[in-house]
């Protein structure tokens, strides 16, 4: 296993970022398809052994179940201080102010629930789940840098978002000498490639690293177009997500099955060797319910592409509307500014270029 840095920090990640999604409580979590702590241990072992030491949760993975099975198997299979967990805030655990998103109040709240859950004393790499429209991002970036200072907090990302919103973030960060985000957690994969167009270019101006989630389209890449999964039955988020439709969807799911065939590999391994090999990305997400998951990831490490192979897989995408991004806590869609009144980019743009 590789161990590779986040952009231009000094955090070291493995090559292979074990999502702990998964990992929690079917029967009262938010995800039905969920492994609970016994059916989780074998997976995490495997991870452990295979070299993979970075582990990504978020509070809200089964209102918490995730972060409590993630902390419970690094201590029963590692050292802590030989391990990266990442974990996220922002969206809403309980009912009132405090309760999500992402005010002074909430992630001080919310961070020491996270820490308590996990059972450590800090994490290292603490992100914003989603940007939050409701909240000054100098309070957000403030109260980011006090939980880096307090030592609760090592270094702090940024997921989902509009570039101009990642952008604001940052200069806030970069004006009054704040901690700034060293990662950036998007959807990228071969059914979703909109984030070639602004963030991920930004990402690599600024030193910034990427670990893309869902690199496997939610497994859509790793089976035919019609067939299904427990998972697939249940997740609703992946329905959002992705067009089941989609006649274009189809030829790319297509093109890694001829790839895969020829090769003598699995579906699996073509899909995350092509997010692994594209500009700036650092370390892709993978989340496992199967041993021959893990397998399928790390062998993908090591598969290199042709120059032909990676025509066939992106010559039959289209433009679409970027998913999973944009949303408020109630689900509202947040409105870009007016090119007229957009100051934060101009301002975040001319600062980089300062900077570098």
């Amino acid at each position: 296993m590789r161990h590779v840095r986040m952009g231009k920090s000094g955090l070291t990640v493995s090559g292979i970022v074990l999502g702990c999604m998964g990992f929690g409580d079917p029967g009262g979590g938010t995800h039905r398809w969920a492994l609970g702590i016994d059916d989780a241990r074998p997976l995490f072992r495997q991870a452990v052994e295979s070299g993979i030491t970075t582990f990504d949760t978020a509070n809200v993975y089964s209102h918490g179940a995730s972060e409590e099975i993630t902390g419970e198997l690094v201590r029963e299979f590692a050292r802590r201080d030989d391990v990266v967990i990442a974990t996220k805030v922002f969206g809403n655990m309980t009912q009132g102010p405090k309760g999500g998103g992402l005010s002074r109040s909430a992630i001080l709240t919310q961070l020491d629930e996270s820490l308590r859950r996990l059972g450590t004393d800090y994490i290292d790499l603490y992100q914003v789940h989603r940007f939050d429209p409701d909240v000054t991002v100098e309070e957000t970036m403030s109260a980011l840098h006090d939980v880096v200072r307090a030592g609760k907090v090592r270094y702090i990302g940024a997921c989902s978002m509009s570039a101009w919103q990642f952008a604001e973030m940052q200069h806030a960060a970069d004006l009054h000498g704040w901690t700034r985000f060293v990662s950036m957690q998007n959807q990228y994969n071969l059914l979703q490639r909109e984030e070639e167009r602004e963030m991920l270019p930004f990402c690599r101006y600024q030193g910034v690293g990427v670990i893309p989630w869902s690199p496997l389209a939610r497994g859509r890449l790793t089976r035919a177009a019609d067939a299904e999964t427990t998972r697939s039955r249940v997740d609703e988020s992946a329905r959002r997500l992705y067009d089941a439709t989609a006649t274009a969807d189809e030829a790319i799911i297509d093109a890694v099955a001829t790839i895969a065939k020829s090769r003598g590999v699995t579906r699996a391994q073509v899909a995350l060797a092509w997010v692994a090999g594209q500009p700036g990305i650092t370390a892709p997400i993978l989340g496992v319910t199967k041993p021959h998951h893990l397998a399928d990831a790390i062998a993908a490490l090591g598969l290199q592409l042709t120059p032909a192979e990676q025509v066939d897989l992106i010559k039959h995408y289209t433009p679409r509307l970027a998913t999973g991004i944009n949303r408020s806590r109630t689900g509202e869609v947040v409105p870009a500014p007016r090119p007229e009144s957009d100051m934060a980019w101009r301002a975040a743009r001319s600062g980089a270029e300062q900077r570098f």
